[in-house]
């Protein structure tokens, strides 16, 4: 049985005879060729870092912005192809639209999740469409439900999550956060490892520029997604840069 994709890589509806769906796994490769995202569930709400790559210095600050709104208690962020996640943004939101209209409440996260992953599911039965090169992060706190996050891949199947990362550094990234103990941490101390995080694993060599975009959602925003204010933005990026030359510094010692 061949490990590549030569014949069976033409529709998303054929399996190999190993039993592997190559287009998804092409569209895994979209998302690990995108900035690195990371998304934080702690005791009090949930926090997302998104490391946004800037391939022009003539690109307007804040375009495409790769975190998004929902519904009011609910964020959302993504890595891979962006125009996908802008599709996926819409999906989602209607759906959330939809359901407060027919029942007068917000959309629980969990029935969202399963709205959403069904959607992305079904670009993978057929041949005449592709599967979505995105993977996302959903993000809710609620005075009944408490933090949530649930994360999806292109194959379109969700999962609840206390820390995930998507993109190309996210294996660096997931070893980063296994050493934190997000369910003891507020998330006024979560938005700054985040940011340390997207920091750490930037690649300078290849992507110079980059712009970090930071969200929350918890007790103490009233349940409401928004973008972190502008001194908590500074000073999550002050820490993170801080730690960066602290680990350098160590470095240097250990060579000397």
């Amino acid at each position: 049985m061949t490990s590549i994709g030569t014949g069976y890589d033409l529709y998303a509806s054929q399996f190999s005879p190993d039993g592997r769906v190559f287009q998804i796994e092409y569209a895994d490769k979209a998302v690990e060729n995108s900035g690195t995202a990371v998304g934080i569930r702690g005791k009090d709400g949930v926090v997302f870092a998104v490391e946004k790559i800037v391939t022009s210095k003539l690109y307007e600050k804040g375009a495409n912005r790769r975190i998004f709104n929902i519904d009011t208690h609910v964020g959302m962020a993504t890595a891979g192809v962006i125009a996908d996640s802008r599709q996926l943004a819409d999906i989602a939101s209607d759906e959330a639209a939809s359901y407060r209209s027919d029942y007068g409440s917000p959309i629980p996260l969990s029935y969202l999740q399963q709205r959403v992953s069904t959607y992305m599911h079904a670009y993978t039965l057929y041949s005449s469409i592709r599967p979505f090169g995105s993977a996302i992060m959903l993000g809710s706190w609620t005075k009944e439900d408490g933090a949530q996050m649930y994360c999806m891949g292109p194959q379109g199947v969700g999962y609840g999550y206390w820390g995930y990362a998507a993109g190309k550094a996210k294996s660096s990234a997931k070893t980063e956060l296994e050493k934190l103990k997000m369910a003891d941490l507020s998330c006024a101390e979560l938005i700054k490892e985040a940011a340390r995080i997207i920091y750490m694993v930037h690649d300078e060599v290849k992507d110079k520029m980059f712009e970090l975009e930071l969200s929350w959602v918890g007790d103490f925003t009233n349940g409401v997604h928004q973008k972190v204010p502008e001194d908590v933005h500074a000073e999550a990026e002050k820490f993170a840069k801080a730690a960066m030359e602290e680990d350098s510094d160590s470095d240097d010692e250990d060579m000397s």
